[in-house]
């Protein structure tokens, strides 16, 4: 009887144990994550991959039974809703005392009627920021309550609160549910030309034998790029990559950029003196065209991102390369420009900058257009073509040499924390249990 008792009592300690290392408000964040995902009025769809919220209301405490705080993360922004009973007393804040971000956005719509305010703001906005993890990319802000006390200075009868949102998007394949509907890739981009033919353009490890699975890099690393087309049925068909722009969004007219391919085929990256990018020779395939560039980021610019948008075309196989239809790098040795395929003459106008009227198709041409930045503007050729699409690769993110990316997944540590309480659980009751085994016999056999 003793020797139950005494495990009867090693039972309760490791229960006590279990019941420290449990979180009630972990509980909260758990359901915070699930419930975050939908907008007020709106079904929570759980399928996936698509985007979806993650908000900590432990600071708010609430008593009501709604959330106060809704995330309805879309394609390039969120929408957060918020109740103005916010912390669930039925005294309504001011909505002027509530803010998105460490911008401190004010809301951009009211319903007196529900007793709502609501913030859109580009995922980019009132100072997010952006964490990547192999699973996801990570956009995160938070709702800032700082109460303005326009009573007695000396009592307050409300205090601040931070509401930490995130917004997930999965990384392993495009994002798309009803609404949703992406313009870009996180690995690698793929578009079908009018004539059927399938452009891709993939990042690719360092041996070229398979895709990369990571978009982070550090600088001093090499981009391994591979161009590809499906040609299908179609007759023998040769690649080109006609131009390559890197911008820090995904909008491929935007302010600062860097053409490292040009003039329908110039490596110009290469052609600097602390650059080695270069053209692989020889091509895999006629359909493929591989291609490395030495990693770079812009100056100044806080993100790290790189989006690169490039202009894939195609010729006729037995069609030889020409000014405009070509793939050079510069040959730092000899000073001289060399093709991947053809002779050296087809090269010559990398360094005139004159390759005939061949123009770089990364936006719609314009009479009024005006030239941005490093990109410049040349007419289209005479002539039908055979195929052509701009394709985008990123985001990137570029590290600088001191930094050392780290990514993390909200739901990992609760996970981790519990699985630790569990062990620990486990190894009271067994030390417990030994303790009360040798009690009990040395209690039967007395010295």
């Amino acid at each position: 009887m003793r020797l139950l008792s005494c495990l009867g009592f090693a039972l309760f300690c490791c229960l006590l144990e279990m019941g420290a290392a449990y979180s009630s408000w972990g509980f909260l964040r758990g359901e915070a994550e699930l419930w975050g995902a939908q907008s007020l009025g709106q079904p929570h769809a759980f399928s996936q991959p698509s985007p979806w919220a993650w908000v900590d209301v432990s600071q708010l405490q609430a008593a009501s039974p709604l959330h106060p705080v809704s995330v309805w993360c879309q394609e390039a922004q969120m929408v957060v809703t918020v109740h103005r009973d916010l912390f669930g007393t039925r005294r309504l804040v001011r909505a002027a005392d509530l803010t998105l971000g460490t911008a401190a956005c004010p809301a951009t719509a009211q319903n007196a009627a529900e007793n709502v305010v609501t913030f859109t703001a580009g995922l980019h906005e009132c100072g997010s920021t952006l964490r990547v993890t192999p699973e996801a990319l990570i956009y995160s802000t938070s709702l800032n309550y700082n109460p303005v006390h326009a009573g007695n200075p000396v009592v307050i009868r409300t205090s601040p609160a931070v509401v930490p949102i995130e917004c997930h998007y999965p990384r392993r394949s495009n994002v798309s549910s009803h609404a949703i509907q992406p313009t870009w890739a996180p690995f690698h981009s793929t578009l079908s030309s009018e004539q059927k033919l399938l452009f891709s353009l993939h990042l690719m490890n360092d041996d070229w034998s398979t895709e990369r699975a990571s978009t982070v890099f550090q600088l001093g690393e090499v981009l391994h790029m591979q161009a590809s087309v499906s040609v299908g049925n179609h007759a023998p068909l040769r690649l080109f990559v006609d131009s390559c722009v890197a911008t820090p969004s995904p909008d491929r007219g935007s302010s600062p950029q860097y053409a490292f391919i040009d003039f329908s085929g110039c490596m110009v990256d290469g052609r600097l003196d602390d650059a080695t990018s270069t053209f692989i020779s020889p091509r895999p395939r006629l359909d493929v065209l591989q291609f490395a560039v030495d990693v770079f980021k812009f100056a100044g610019d806080s993100s790290s991102l790189l989006y690169i948008t490039c202009h894939l075309k195609v010729s006729p196989a037995s069609q030889p390369p020409d000014p405009q239809n070509k793939a050079c790098s510069f040959h730092k040795p000899s000073r001289l420009w060399a093709p991947v395929e053809g002779t050296r003459a087809v090269c010559s106008c990398c360094e005139t900058q004159s390759c005939g009227t061949a123009r770089r198709s990364l936006q719609p041409f314009s009479p009024s257009h005006q030239h941005r930045g490093r990109r410049s503007r040349r007419e289209l050729p005479l002539g039908p073509t055979l195929g052509e699409a701009n394709v985008m690769l990123g985001p990137l993110l570029i590290h600088g040499h001191q930094q050392h990316p780290a990514g993390r997944v909200p739901s990992a540590g609760a996970g981790s924390h519990v699985g630790l309480g569990l062990a620990a659980g486990l190894a009271v009751l067994l030390l417990a249990a030994l303790g009360a085994l040798v009690a009990h016999r040395m209690h039967s056999n007395p010295v």
